[in-house]
């Protein structure tokens, strides 16, 4: 049974990653809270990404696979946002996440697996998203470097989600005209769900899938591709 260390996951996204594996693999779930795993067959090791260090807590000592799930939505004009935002967004989204990674990187087992976040917003450039762009692309040139560096030991990829109905979008779909807005933005006419970006995680992270590292794919209902307004 291979072992599997989730940074975040009690909520959302990593939730349903965790929900997934559990029936062929040990899942460690590392977040400051576990109240939304009650349902969840995982080890939880209570972490707070942001204040301490991940190489304290009781790790597997081989990780075959790994999943760095926190991030920020901090959409503002650029001219509303001051440089602590920038900071606060990189803390989270990159800083915290190398920090992490360079802690079990010596655990990670041959031909085991990585898997980060970034956004659509990387990739096609959207208003209000200079802050969470310049964190997730960080983590998109970062995580490149990174699979070319441990190849073939480790491969290393990115899932960069559009809009997904998880409790860190909440306050962008808290209502019926907000949703419909963000589902008709979206040429699959609804926005994701923690399954749809789920499931592309947990198929990186199996090893019958073993010929893919140092890619970003777009799970984003075809939001960083197509334009079906014109």
């Amino acid at each position: 049974m291979k072992n599997i260390l989730l940074i975040g996951g009690s909520y959302g996204i990593g939730r349903e990653i965790a929900k997934q594996l559990t029936e062929k693999n040990k899942v460690y779930i590392a977040s400051r809270t576990s109240g939304g795993l009650s349902d969840v067959e995982a080890t939880h090791i209570p972490f707070d990404v942001l204040t301490e260090d991940i190489s304290e807590k009781n790790l597997p000592e081989e990780i075959h696979g790994f999943v760095f799930c926190p991030g920020s939505i901090n959409l503002k004009p650029f001219k509303m946002l001051n440089i602590d935002a920038f900071k606060d967004d990189m803390e989270i989204n990159f800083f915290s996440m190398v920090k992490v990674v360079k802690s079990i990187i010596n655990r990670m087992s041959e031909e085991s697996s990585m898997v980060l976040f970034s956004t659509v917003a990387v990739d096609s450039g959207m208003a209000f998203h200079t802050s969470i762009s310049a964190a997730k692309g960080a983590v998109e040139g970062f995580s490149k470097a990174l699979a070319a560096e441990y190849a073939p030991k480790i491969r290393v990829n990115v899932i960069a989600p559009s809009l997904v109905d998880t409790p860190l979008s909440e306050r962008l779909l808290n209502n019926e005209k907000k949703k419909d807005q963000m589902d008709q933005r979206h040429p699959l006419k609804r926005v994701g769900t923690a399954k749809d970006i789920a499931n592309m995680a947990t198929f990186l992270l199996d090893s019958e899938n073993s010929w893919i590292t140092g890619q970003v794919f777009g799970i984003d209902g075809g939001m960083s591709t197509l334009n079906t307004n014109s």
